[in-house]
């Protein structure tokens, strides 16, 4: 007895014709009949009662009618569960993501998925939010983490987007020097404004935030240092340069500096998958993706060390 035996006896038994099971089944009417009447002959039974122009089961027929159709779905459940099994031994996930969270969630989430999954190879892209979008419509990307700032507007041309975290902007200094904003739960715009700060390039989403608060407050930043990269910004603020505005998963695990939350609530951004809807998601990348809302739940645990300026976004 073997699978396409019974998957030839089903379709009979359906059609109550050889001829039209033949053709759905997409094999010749001799090839069929042979199946059937071996499979008849190992069982020691006749399946069917033929006469001119009609097909019928017989009392085994009917009988083994269940029995077949259950190991016919059997077979295909332990197919796919195969398949789905070594599409997370091998395969590629494109992922995009922006250069601060490569510096931080990214780096999390590809630590957890190499020792789960080893033979799955990550490409990553790191660029700006735009820049990622880009690559994802144009079907470069499978993923991208891209980053919505509150204050500088929605991300567009995204198919589909799934936030995951809500993110507070903080403002960092060096922990070796007294403290720039002594005295303060939280530093005002008007205190930013007046403290020599470290910015980021004009084109940095980042810095398009505040920079649009602070114009909108009608203050003037002093600046510092300008044009840094986020890991040349974090290492000139340790060194006592300047105060930086960074995202707050950013500044986790760093003793050498001091982290304040600024005081303007909209200073906030969310971080979300974003995919094609119209690509179909291969067993790697929804796993990724998968795990993404996994560490992000983490990162937003009551307790934890960056759950006061974290929240998970409700899906």
């Amino acid at each position: 007895m073997n699978l396409e035996q019974l998957r030839g006896f089903v379709e009979v038994a359906q059609t109550s014709h050889f001829t039209r099971a033949a053709e759905r089944l997409h094999v010749a009417q001799p090839t069929l009949s042979r199946q059937v009447a071996t499979l008849e002959s190992e069982l020691g039974v006749d399946l069917f009662h033929r006469t001119r122009g009609n097909v019928a089961l017989t009392a085994a027929g009917e009988r083994l009618l269940p029995l077949a159709r259950r190991m016919l779905t059997d077979a295909e459940t332990a197919r796919s569960e195969m398949a789905e099994l070594a599409g997370l031994q091998r395969g590629r996930v494109r992922l995009g993501a922006t250069p601060t969270l490569c510096t931080s969630l990214v780096a999390e989430v590809l630590a957890e998925f190499h020792e789960r999954h080893p033979g799955i190879h990550i490409e990553i892209l790191e660029r700006g939010s735009r820049s990622l979008i880009e690559a994802l419509v144009d079907g470069a990307l499978d993923l991208a983490l891209i980053v919505t700032s509150v204050s500088s507007g929605a991300a567009r041309a995204v198919l589909e987007r799934e936030p995951v975290l809500s993110e507070r902007l903080v403002v960092v200094s060096s922990a070796a020097q007294p403290d720039p904003f002594a005295g303060q739960d939280a530093v005002t715009l008007r205190r930013l404004a007046a403290t020599p700060q470290i910015v980021f390039p004009e084109n940095y989403d980042l810095r398009v935030a505040v920079d649009a608060a602070l114009a909108r407050a009608e203050l003037t930043p002093a600046i510092a240092v300008e044009g840094a990269e986020m890991d040349a910004a974090l290492r000139f603020a340790e060194r006592g340069l300047g105060v930086a505005v960074v995202p707050a998963m950013v500044a986790v695990d760093r003793p050498a500096l001091r982290v304040a939350p600024l005081a303007d609530p909209s200073l906030a951004r969310t971080v979300s998958v974003a995919r094609r809807t119209d690509m179909a998601p291969t067993h790697a990348g929804a796993a990724l993706r998968a795990l993404i809302r996994e560490v992000a739940d983490r990162l937003a645990v009551p307790g934890t060390e960056t759950s006061r300026l974290v929240s998970r976004v409700a899906g």
